[in-house]
C-alpha cells in the first residue's frame, strides 16, 4: 500500500481511493515492471535487476484485495481491478529435495538430544503430510490420533481437515510425545511441538532450524524451508501412486489449480513412468528382421497395414 501511494504522489495524482481508475492501474503494472529491485529499500541496496514476477503479482493481488474490502465497505461503488488483468507470474519448476538429500538431512540431526528428537520427527511430519509450518506449529495434541493414523489441523481460511500420516511417523510422534516433550510453561499449553522451555514453536524457529540442518547437511540446489517439505511431499505421494485428488484434500487446497502444479513437478518421472507403461513396449510384438512386427493371433492370421508397406 505504501509502494502504491508513493507511486501516486511521484505521478501527481490524487492519493483518494475513490480517484483511482483502470488507467492508474495499468500504469502502475508498468512502472512496477521496469522498477529496479529494492529501489529506495531503507535496508538494502538497490541491485542491477527488475522486481520479479512473483513480487508484482503479490504487490497486485494485495492491492485488489484492499480495493475490494473498500467495496465492500462501501467507500467506492467499483473495484478499478475489475477492468485490469494482472499479469501472471512466470511458471517455474520448483526443485525438491531428493531421497539422498532428506537422508543427508536426517543424517544431520542430532537425535540424542530432546531438540533433536523433535527436530526429526517435525522433518518426518512435514514430510509425510505436507502440513504448512503453520499448521505444524498449531497442531494440537487431542487432535493426533496414533491410532488411527490421523491427524486434525486448522488451514488457511480456519478449515479444519484430516491429514492421515504414516506408520514410522505415528511411531516417531509417539517416541517425540511420550518421552522427549518437555514440560509445557502454562497450564493451557496443548501443542504438539515446543520449546526447550516448554513455550511453542514459532514458524520463524522451525524455518532458521531447516536452514541450519541443510547447510550442515550440504544439500545444494534446494532451499531448504519447511515449504520446500510441503513440495517434496506432494511430488513424492504422486510419484509413489497417490492420486491428484486425494492429494488436493490432504494439502487443503480449495481447487485443484495448485494441485496441478504439483503433477507438473512429478512430470520429470515420466521417463522413467513410459519405461514401465509404454504402449509399445508392452504389446506382444515379435522381432523381424531386427525389427518390431505383429505376433499372430491363435487363428494365424496377423493384421496387415492399411495402405501398403511401411517404409
Amino acid at each position: 500500500m505504501n509502494y502504491f501511494r508513493d507511486f501516486l504522489v511521484a505521478a501527481d495524482q490524487s492519493p483518494d481511493v475513490q480517484q483511482v481508475t483502470p488507467r492508474i492501474l495499468r500504469a502502475y503494472i508498468l512502472y512496477l515492471q521496469q522498477k529496479q529491485c529494492f529501489a529506495s529499500h531503507r535496508f538494502n541496496r538497490p541491485q542491477d535487476k527488475g522486481l520479479s514476477g512473483h513480487t508484482i503479482n503479490c504487490y497486485l493481488r494485495s492491492l485488489r484485495i484492499f480495493f475490494s474490502w473498500l467495496v465492500s465497505e462501501e467507500v467506492i461503488a467499483e473495484n478499478p481491478f475489475n477492468r485490469v488483468k494482472i499479469p501472471r507470474p512466470p511458471r517455474k519448476v520448483i526443485p525438491v529435495f531428493s531421497d539422498a538429500q532428506i537422508m543427508d538431512l536426517l543424517g544431520a540431526i542430532d537425535v540424542g538430544t530432546p531438540e533433536g528428537v523433535r527436530d526429526y520427527t517435525i522433518v518426518l511430519t512435514l514430510l509425510d503430510s505436507g502440513l504448512r509450518v503453520s499448521e505444524l506449529c498449531q497442531l494440537k495434541l487431542e487432535h493426533v490420533w496414533l491410532e488411527e493414523g490421523m491427524v486434525k489441523v486448522l488451514g488457511k481460511g480456519n478449515k479444519e481437515r484430516l491429514v492421515p500420516i504414516g506408520r514410522q511417523v505415528q511411531r516417531a510422534l509417539w517416541h517425540y510425545i511420550n518421552r522427549y516433550r518437555p514440560e509445557p510453561a502454562k497450564p493451557g499449553c496443548d501443542t504438539v511441538f515446543l520449546t526447550r522451555y516448554g513455550r511453542s514453536l514459532s514458524k520463524d524457529c522451525v524455518e532458521k532450524r531447516m536452514t541450519r540442518y541443510g547447510k550442515k547437511a550440504g544439500v545444494a540446489g534446494v532451499r531448504c524451508s519447511p515449504h520446500t517439505f510441503r513440495h517434496a511431499a506432494a511430488v513424492k505421494f504422486l510419484r509413489n501412486g497417490g492420486d491428484v485428488f486425494s492429494l488436493q484434500r490432504m494439502l487443503g487446497h480449495s481447487s485443484l489449480e495448485m494441485t496441478r502444479r504439483y503433477c507438473e513437478l512429478a512430470d520429470v518421472d515420466v521417463k522413467r513412468a513410459h519405461m514401465t507403461a509404454s504402449p509399445v513396449d508392452n504389446l506382444e510384438l515379435r522381432q523381424h528382421n531386427g525389427q518390431a512386427g505383429p505376433r499372430r493371433s491363435s487363428n494365424g492370421r496377423s493384421s496387415p497395414h492399411r495402405g501398403g508397406t511401411l517404409p
